[in-house]
């Protein structure tokens, strides 16, 4: 299991890809890596592990179909404005070139 499990809602495909891509790039940067993800092709529901943290992008029908506020409605939540963030290198210098 985890600590903790975010939840992000995309307004469509490319936007929770987009979502994808650039959480992927900084966290990259960052040091951070993740377990193979699953669901990037379809841009529907993309699942990101980082052991400890469990990422959800989904596009609003995923979220709804899968109800996962329902699922962890029990945990306790955290307000992500109230909590202070490192600084996040800059990814330009990390990007694939396309």
């Amino acid at each position: 299991m985890a600590d903790y499990y975010v939840i992000v809602t995309g307004t469509s495909r490319p936007h929770v890809k987009a979502l994808y891509d650039e959480l992927h790039v900084r966290l990259k940067a960052a040091g951070e890596q993740h377990r193979p993800v699953e669901g990037s092709d379809l841009g529907w529901w993309i699942l990101l592990d980082f052991g400890d943290v469990i990422v959800h992008l989904l596009q609003p029908d995923a979220r709804e179909y899968y109800d996962l506020d329902h699922l962890y409605g029990e945990c306790d939540q955290l307000d992500w404005r109230e909590i202070e963030l490192p600084e996040i290198p800059d990814p330009v210098h990390h990007r694939r070139a396309e």
